[in-house]
């Protein structure tokens, strides 16, 4: 039997399991429970300062020599801010001659907030994308990438160089693996009461991976059995097919309104 649902609720009376920074989790959580979802947080990224700051505070304190500055993260965002900050400086008093780029809806709208719009956003929220519409040709321009330290893409950084562009990429923040799982998150687990895990980065796939093992052992993946995976987007739909074996659906556009309109998709064809 299907559940009958109106449009605008195309998750109610669903149990989705959403894996988010810790500190990420409210905005996924209000969008999937306006679409009628139940939602289990399940936290698999903490966001931390890098080993050492030194390699990002000598880059800003050469911003005069850089063309664009180019964001792929909304904790890229937050932790140059930060640090500039501290200089007495900030993004929006960023020096003429400094273009910024933005990879994504909420980086874009961080940006917006600090009073430092992105001058370019690329039409279809991933990396690729930007690359593909970057507004002018690379040669020659320095780029600073603020990125996480491990883990993250360098394809922007190879590519860019690629077309003749000096990058520098330096570590903004880490982001580790929690500890374990909430009780209410393995409960929900526990009684097979998921009907969707959705993922929004190759690493909270990869931290997720860890926790369920962490929690149940060998046999981690059989938790996952009837529950649908959904992914944000290429990268991470890559990852979830080699670590959980399988992807069911993928967002588009790769934003968070995308995860859960895939979300909704995938369940419609689940009794």
């Amino acid at each position: 039997m299907t559940h009958p649902h109106p449009p605008e609720r195309p998750l109610a009376g669903r149990t989705v399991g959403v894996t988010r920074a810790e500190t990420q989790l409210g905005e996924a959580r209000r969008l999937f429970e306006q679409a009628g979802a139940q939602v289990v947080d399940l936290p698999a990224l903490v966001v931390t300062p890098p080993d050492a700051w030194g390699p990002l505070d000598d880059a800003l304190a050469e911003l005069d020599d850089f063309h664009w500055l180019v964001f792929s993260s909304g904790n890229g965002v937050e932790a140059v801010e930060r640090r500039l900050q501290r200089q007495g400086r900030s993004l929006a008093r960023r020096p003429r001659g400094l273009r910024i780029a933005a990879v994504g809806r909420k980086t874009a709208a961080q940006l917006e907030d600090l009073g430092a719009p992105a001058d370019f956003i690329p039409p279809d929220y991933v990396a690729d994308s930007l690359l593909e519409h970057f507004p002018v040709s690379g040669w020659g321009l320095r780029l600073l990438l603020p990125r996480v330290q491990s883990g993250g893409r360098t394809v922007l950084a190879e590519a860019f160089a690629e077309a003749g562009a000096r990058v520098v990429e330096v570590a903004a923040y880490e982001t580790r693996c929690p500890e374990g799982l909430p009780t209410a998150a393995l409960a929900a687990l526990e009684q097979d009461r998921l009907d969707a895990i959705t993922f929004s980065s190759a690493k909270t796939v990869s931290h997720t991976a860890l926790l369920l093992e962490g929690a149940f052992g060998e046999g981690w993946r059989e938790r996952l059995g009837r529950v649908a995976v959904i992914s944000i987007g290429p990268q991470t739909s890559r990852r979830c097919i080699s670590a959980l074996g399988r992807v069911d659906a993928e967002a588009s556009p790769h934003d968070l309104e995308g995860l859960v309109e895939a979300c909704g998709q995938a369940l419609r064809a689940r009794p």
